[in-house]
């Protein structure tokens, strides 16, 4: 059921809770093996589904002991046909998937919702390629590619979608013409480098501003996710306009560049009183920032960590 589809409550203001690093978190912390870095392969068992649903479960305790809202990302960040190729997956399988994991969070959001917290139903999509390298596509091309997927959340009833990882800015048009297309409200999330620039050297407010001047302002709202706050907090400091499109950040627990994490065998879960403190100063220097999640090495002590730093007891 798209309970928000036409009204989503994290654009009336308040603070709003996410996940953490759902893959980080069940590799490296629960020993789940994750082929080509996708859970979404869970959602096909009822043993992989109930392991999902007490990931989540963690999360949405610490937002019900805070009083906040949550808005909920489906496990389908991979779900879509390149990656799904490799997992085995056809079209009708990754629709199945893609269906799966929207019901999957409905079940939680009947279990978990309650008066003034509200729980918003968002079906994830990653990039068609590494989240770490640009592709090279055109808007179009994009546009079409994304389409499937998103339509599978449409009919599914999510509330909305939800684009991260996102790294060049022809992907993050495509998809929210895509989403506009399909009549779905959507959301882009731009990662960066160390130096505070999408991989292909543009910036943050490039991205964001290409993104609506082609698509008429399309997105709802931006976020920054799969990237520690020393990349990118200078860039938030500037107190241009363009920061007043940007409503949250999930973050990487670890500073270390995009390029040392792929290579990384072990899990650098940071420090997160540390990661909270710095939330509470990106929340001080731009104060749209609602929407309160992690990345990866994150997990929920360092969702508790943030809170404990940035909403009052």
């Amino acid at each position: 059921m798209a309970k928000y589809r036409n009204d989503l409550p994290q654009m009336k203001g308040g603070t709003f809770l996410s996940d953490g690093g759902m893959e980080t978190t069940l590799i490296f912390l629960d020993g789940v093996e994750l082929p080509h870095f996708a859970s979404f392969v869970l959602l096909d068992t009822a043993e992989g589904r109930e392991r999902l649903k007490g990931y989540y479960e963690k999360y949405l305790d610490i937002a019900r002991r805070r009083g906040t809202g949550f808005v909920l990302d489906s496990a389908t960040w991979r779900a879509n046909p390149d990656w799904g190729e490799k997992l085995g997956y056809d079209a009708e399988g990754l629709r199945a998937i893609n269906l799966r994991g929207i019901e999957l969070l409905e079940e939680l959001r009947q279990e978990w919702e309650a008066p003034g917290t509200p729980l918003v139903v968002s079906g994830a999509i990653g990039p068609r390629g590494d989240g770490y390298k640009a592709g090279n596509m055109d808007a179009d091309e994009y546009e079409t590619y994304h389409a499937a997927q998103i339509a599978s959340f449409e009919a599914a009833g999510a509330d909305m979608v939800a684009a991260y990882t996102m790294n060049n800015i022809n992907e993050a048009i495509g998809i929210a013409r895509a989403a506009k297309r399909l009549g779905m409200p959507c959301m882009i999330a731009f990662t960066v480098e160390t130096d505070g620039r999408l991989v292909t050297g543009r910036t943050l407010r490039e991205a964001i501003e290409t993104t609506d001047r082609e698509t008429g302002g399309y997105p709802l709202y931006y976020m920054i996710n799969c990237a520690h706050p020393t990349h990118f907090a200078q860039a938030l400091a500037t107190g241009e306009a363009w920061l007043d499109r940007v409503l949250g950040v999930k973050a990487n627990a670890s500073a270390k560049s995009h390029a040392e994490l792929d290579e990384s065998d072990t899990l650098d879960p940071g420090d997160p009183i540390d990661l909270g403190q710095r939330y509470r100063a990106l929340r001080r220097a731009f104060p749209t920032m609602r929407i309160l999640g992690g990345c990866c090495g994150t997990d929920h002590r360092h969702i508790a960590a943030i809170c404990e730093a940035c909403l009052p007891a």
